[in-house]
């Protein structure tokens, strides 16, 4: 597009504006030990440490490392938080993933990764081999398993994951001491954001183009995405239009249909992905049917397939910036 050139220039200025006048951010509920003046003796006692900070966690305070050297991640979020903050941990699980780690995952960054089993059931015996200073996960994820975890290590907790995806990773930034890092990544996929706008035409025209996410999954019905998750998020920072069916998602979440009840996604752009094995996700049946193929959006050539990995499980800046610069490409074509 003409426009392009432009935009990108005015999204790198903004950018470099943004990140000259960086203020440290600070995590919600969670607090600094004072380091930047001379520690107080009392009584001819040592100096007290500044070796760890307290955070305030959904679990209770944890004390962690100023900076701790060895990660664990637990869940794809966490993942992608500190691939973002340029931390390469030295454990995480893995979910559906052939590789062992989501493909959006610069390879360099999580070569000397060891797995330690599946995200739901993590190995904790494989999780200890490792001496990690810090853990990383959620409430929603492996709270029955905290006591067994924060005996390993300090253990930082948030209470969910998805919808509440920038609140975590600023939680995570704060328990891995990278706030600066983590206020860059920020005004980065701002300016990237309003990027995509600029390039759909603008906030009205992008306002005008209704999108849907579609998964298949293995075991369960076929969901339609609705707004309060992290791909609904991402679509209303670019400014697009959700159909009329989203509202009717379960908590704003998602709604689960039938084969029988998928025209009901039907909108201007469908994207969708595909967990588990595509024939008893239903993915096969379901693309291949009339119902499918006489819908508006697939007449039109508006369908898109995308990898789940990336799309519903990345929950991060480093794959939200994947996701914009896909989601440019197929609604500029």
């Amino acid at each position: 597009m003409t426009a392009k050139t432009a935009v990108r220039r005015r999204a790198a200025v903004a950018l470099a504006s943004a990140l000259a006048g960086s203020l440290a951010l600070t995590a919600c509920g969670s607090s600094d030990s004072d380091t930047g003046g001379e520690a107080k003796k009392s009584e001819g006692k040592p100096a007290a440490s500044t070796d760890t900070r307290t955070i305030k966690t959904v679990m209770g305070d944890v004390e962690v490392k100023t900076q701790p050297q060895r990660i664990v991640a637990l869940d794809t979020a966490e993942l992608d938080s500190l691939i973002t903050l340029g931390v390469k941990p030295v454990g995480a699980t893995r979910t559906d993933s052939v590789s062992g780690f989501p493909g959006h995952v610069p390879a360099e960054q999580v070569k000397d990764t060891k797995l330690v089993g599946e995200m739901t059931t993590p190995n904790l015996e494989a999780v200890a081999a490792l001496k990690p200073d810090l853990i990383l996960t959620s409430k929603l994820r492996h709270g029955d398993r905290y006591d067994e975890l924060k005996a390993i290590a300090p253990t930082v907790m948030t209470e969910t994951t998805g919808l509440p995806w920038k609140e975590n990773f600023l939680v995570h930034a704060d328990a891995v001491g990278k706030k600066p890092e983590a206020q860059q990544a920020i005004a980065a996929y701002q300016a990237r954001t309003a990027e995509v706008t600029e390039a759909l035409g603008g906030k009205d025209k992008a306002a005008a183009i209704e999108v849907n996410m579609v998964r298949f999954v293995e075991g369960a019905d076929i969901r339609i995405y609705g707004k309060e998750n992290y791909l609904g998020t991402i679509f209303k920072d670019v400014g697009l239009g959700r159909p009329a069916v989203t509202d009717k998602a379960e908590e704003g979440f998602m709604l689960n249909v039938s084969p029988e009840k998928i025209d009901m996604a039907d909108t201007d752009v469908i994207f969708h992905s595909t967990i588990g094995d595509p024939k008893k996700a239903k993915a096969t049946q379901v693309l291949a049917s009339p119902l499918w193929k006489n819908m508006d959006a697939v007449k039109k050539g508006n369908t898109h397939a995308v990898k789940d990995e990336l799309w519903i499980q990345a929950i991060g800046y480093t794959g939200a910036t994947k996701i914009l610069a896909e989601l440019e490409t197929a609604l500029t074509k």
